[in-house]
């Protein structure tokens, strides 16, 4: 059985930027009434050489600040 093409241009993007300054996660959701991926940043050092698509979803870019474990 196939697995989810979605999560897999997830786990692609993730190996692409994870470890970049400024990039803090990357998840699947909507923009624009679409399914997209996304890069969760920080601050914009994070915002540099981010792919606009991978695998044919759009990649977005969320600016969510610094996320603490509480």
């Amino acid at each position: 059985m196939a697995g989810d093409p979605m999560k897999e241009a997830q786990r692609k993007l993730t190996q692409k930027v994870m470890g970049r300054p400024g990039v803090i996660g990357t998840a699947i959701g909507m923009s624009r009434g679409d399914h997209c991926l996304k890069v969760l940043i920080e601050d914009d050092r994070g915002r540099h050489a981010v792919p606009r698509e991978i695998d044919g979803y759009r990649v977005v870019v969320e600016h969510t600040g610094r996320i603490r474990r509480r």
